[in-house]
């Protein structure tokens, strides 16, 4: 699990901290070290059943977090990587902007619904904001960037799966579904969908926080309440440029990060370990679990496709979080319209992968639903990320 330049990138990162220079390098090296002990990595398996392993279950449940290796394999992380370079042609050229850098309409910009956001170059846009309910209670150090960086750099793509069909594709993988259908039960519900663009040198923070906010107080709360996102990697995830967890916090309730950081010293809070990926692995990580990356101070990239389930019995007839889109009640109708990209992307993944058996989503199967990704299909997702089912 090491790579060329690894350790340089890691010196790059640490020089960004002037006196901390010393500390922030040993809490990377130190962080990687004990991620790689960890006995929660490996490839999916089933038992002869048919059941996610019983051992992958035990380590998710005690950790809050799981690497499964090798997941997506390399023609389809070629496609993803050409798809993610054509995307970027098509970004606007700043916030705010209707138009590409060739004078063409601007990815998202016909959208009502949230879609790209920026970032200062190295910045923490998030951290001690009231945004997103005020989750990220503490701001992280925003290094200088380089004199030549940009003014604005991407930073978060939400409701990607109406741009990217390579995404949608990830978004429909039979095994990962299943692990899905072993978490959540087999009338799992999603979450919401985006791609998290960490490119060297100007890739932004995304401070300590947790991601559930409806659920806390309820009468029914356990670990797995606010659901799970699985990142998947392209590129890969570092010390450096890759999201950082507690593991065993979803199990903790709401978590003062204010004091964790406090008693800790410093922002480095201790006991956190890295997501340490190589391209293809997909990680699936609780959104209570305490988590945050670092600016991508370091020179290698990470993109992460990400996406995200839930129980049924935590997003119907409740009151959404309003964090992602609009706050709304989740019935029954919205759920199953949002619900749509799964067999949307299903049928995507079965085009393109016909030697591969297909997931069989039971509220689909059970009602007699098919549903064919075409262009029609394509148009319908357009602003789909309005109906996020967010807790």
């Amino acid at each position: 699990m090491t790579r060329p330049h690894y350790i340089a990138s890691i010196d790059a990162c640490a020089a960004h901290y002037g006196d901390d220079a010393d500390a922030m390098r040993k809490f990377l090296i130190s962080g990687h070290e004990k991620a790689m002990k960890m006995d929660n990595r490996g490839p999916i398996a089933f038992d002869s059943s048919g059941a996610l392993e019983p051992s992958i279950l035990q380590a998710y449940s005690e950790y809050g977090f799981y690497v499964f290796t090798d997941v997506l394999q390399p023609e389809e992380l070629k496609d993803i990587e050409e798809d993610l370079e054509a995307m970027k042609q098509r970004f606007p050229v700043g916030p705010g902007e209707p138009l590409a850098a060739d004078g063409s309409p601007g990815l998202g910009s016909d959208c009502t619904a949230l879609t790209l956001l920026w970032s200062k170059p190295l910045g923490d846009p998030l951290g001690g904001t009231d945004l997103a309910n005020g989750r990220h209670q503490v701001k992280l150090h925003e290094p200088q960037a380089a004199e030549d960086a940009p003014e604005w750099a991407p930073f978060i793509l939400l409701g990607s799966l109406q741009f990217s069909e390579t995404c949608l594709r990830v978004y429909g993988h039979p095994q990962l579904l299943k692990i899905a259908e072993a978490i959540n039960g087999e009338d799992f519900t999603p979450f919401n969908e985006a791609l998290f663009i960490k490119e060297p040198g100007v890739g932004a923070a995304v401070s300590w926080h947790q991601d559930g906010t409806t659920h806390w107080e309820s009468d029914d709360f356990d670990q797995d309440i606010h659901g799970f996102n699985f990142m998947a990697q392209v590129y890969g995830s570092t010390a450096v440029n890759g999201v950082w967890v507690l593991p065993g916090s979803h199990k903790l309730g709401k978590v003062d990060i204010k004091q964790l950081v406090k008693e800790s010293g410093s922002e480095r809070i201790d006991g956190t370990v890295p997501l340490i990926c190589d391209p293809g692995d997909v990680v699936i990580c609780n959104r209570q679990i305490v988590h945050g990356s670092f600016p991508n101070s370091g020179f290698e990239p990470r993109i992460t496709v990400n996406m995200g389930f839930h129980r049924r019995s935590s997003v119907l007839n409740v009151m959404g979080a309003g964090t992602h889109n609009e706050a709304q009640v989740f019935d029954e109708a919205l759920i199953a319209k949002r619900s749509e990209v799964i067999g949307y992307g299903i049928d995507a993944r079965r085009q393109r992968f016909p030697d591969e058996t297909p997931y069989t989503y039971q509220p689909f199967a059970k009602a007699g639903l098919e549903y064919q990704w075409d262009e029609d299909a394509k148009a319908s997702l357009h602003d789909y990320n309005t109906r996020d089912l967010s807790i």
